[in-house]
């Protein structure tokens, strides 16, 4: 079969599932993202405790990345999505109470977002690991930008201007319908992707054997290994650059001066670019070196983020956005179809752990390092200083990574797992 016919081949039902639950999960994710920190805006200014809200939901990350690694590829993935999403409606309904009766403060706020960042790991990992055995491995690319257009339009294009919406409403919105929405998602995945998705039978084993092999797996890989080093450090910086961005975007006080329900309408364009790069991901694959796409993207990407500070206008910021969404999400796409195509689908699990656990957890750190650099050199720093380090990161993958290396450890499809039955 050539390569063109394989492209062709149908992403199937269950598939399908699998994407219609992600957008209704993304969708929740999108007006708890977007809407908490506004609320936090009505309990403080502070730029370290809005920053320590962005720093609690990826901790979970850094603290439960490999353990949860090693969870996912021992029991089936389906329903440890199940589990993680029914744990996060009952978080968000705890939310709801707390704000309804007028006790909601920001330390619990923070231990709402905390725990919400916990279920995410557990639902995120088993979700994005079950993908291979979705769709035919020829079609990886399709199947992730299509995931991670879904994540990116729901969480962003729609998720946002709804969290502007309904907490004007009321903030107990914020968290009722992210709710329900986890649990039309969990009926799904549980009612219409049938069949098993555990890989190994691997509850005998010692799981920090397991965790081991996750870890050594990506330290000896030579292509991942960069790869994540640079990414971990751009995610860090990322994370500190728009921890406070909203603080540089909405109030008086601000630089741009936007109202709180404009803020997610500038948001939304990072969706948009999303979606369009997912879809450019697949045939942008087949015309570039993936290795030379992706850095490009990472590259491109970078020097956007210092648009805020040199233009610091609504169109020129929102345009820095969807551009900033077109390039990460492509560079998503086209890394996590390489991880896919280089670890066997039983360590999925666990070499997604260990490689979030640093890519992730990093991420508090860059949150609240953000803060801290806010309060005493000023926004401008953290915008400038997040750039320079980005580009510190993307330095070493560029140095050592080459595409030949990419197509040497891609495992043969003979190799993998067999290709699952249509439903």
């Amino acid at each position: 079969m050539s390569e063109q016919a394989a492209t062709r081949e149908p992403l199937g039902r269950r598939f399908a599932a699998h994407l219609t639950a992600t957008g209704m999960a993304n969708l929740g994710d999108g007006i708890v993202q977007t809407g908490v920190p506004l609320y936090a805006l009505t309990l403080t200014r502070s730029p370290s405790q809005i920053a320590l809200l962005t720093a609690a939901a990826w901790l979970p990350w850094l603290v439960l990345g490999l353990a949860a690694g090693v969870l996912v590829d021992r029991r089936d993935r389906k329903h440890t999505q199940v589990a993680g999403l029914a744990a996060r409606a009952v978080l968000l309904g705890i939310a709801v109470w707390l704000v309804a009766t007028g006790r909601m403060t920001m330390p619990a706020l923070t231990v709402i977002v905390l725990l919400y960042g916990v279920t995410d790991v557990v639902v995120d990992l088993a979700g994005s690991a079950m993908v291979p055995d979705l769709v035919p491995r020829s079609r990886l690319d399709a199947a992730n930008g299509r995931t991670l257009a879904a994540q990116q339009v729901m969480a962003s294009f729609v998720g946002g201007p709804v969290a502007g919406a309904v907490l004007a409403l009321g903030a107990g919105w914020v968290f009722g319908i992210p709710a329900g929405l986890g649990v039309a998602a969990l009926l799904l995945i549980a009612t219409r992707i049938p069949g098993s998705y555990k890989h190994a039978a691997t509850e005998k084993r010692s799981a920090t054997v397991e965790v081991r092999e996750g870890v050594r797996f990506l330290v000896r890989h030579p292509v991942l290994r960069p790869l994540l080093v640079a990414g971990s450090v751009m995610n860090m910086a990322n994370t500190g650059y728009f921890a406070v961005f909203v603080l540089w975007m909405v109030g008086p006080g601000s630089r741009v001066g936007l109202e709180p329900a404009q803020y997610p309408l500038v948001v939304a364009g990072l969706a948009v670019g999303a979606v369009l790069g997912s879809l450019a991901a697949e045939p942008l694959g087949r015309r570039i070196p993936e290795v030379r796409l992706l850095l490009g993207c990472w590259t491109l990407n970078t020097l956007l983020l210092l648009v805020p500070v040199l233009v610091p206008t609504v169109p020129a910021i929102a345009v820095a956005v969807l551009l900033l969404g077109f390039l990460n999400t492509n560079g998503n796409v086209i890394s996590q179809s390489m991880r896919q195509r280089m670890v066997a689908p039983g360590m999925l699990g666990r070499v997604g752990g260990a490689s979030r656990t640093l890519a992730y957890g990093l991420m508090p750190v860059g949150a609240l390092l953000g803060g801290l650099v806010a309060e005493r050199w000023g926004l401008p720093a953290v915008f400038v200083g997040a750039t320079a380090l980005c580009l510190a990161g993307i330095a070493y993958p560029v140095a050592v990574v080459r595409q030949r290396m990419v197509a040497e450890l891609k495992l043969p499809v003979t190799s993998a797992e067999p290709a699952p039955a249509r439903v």
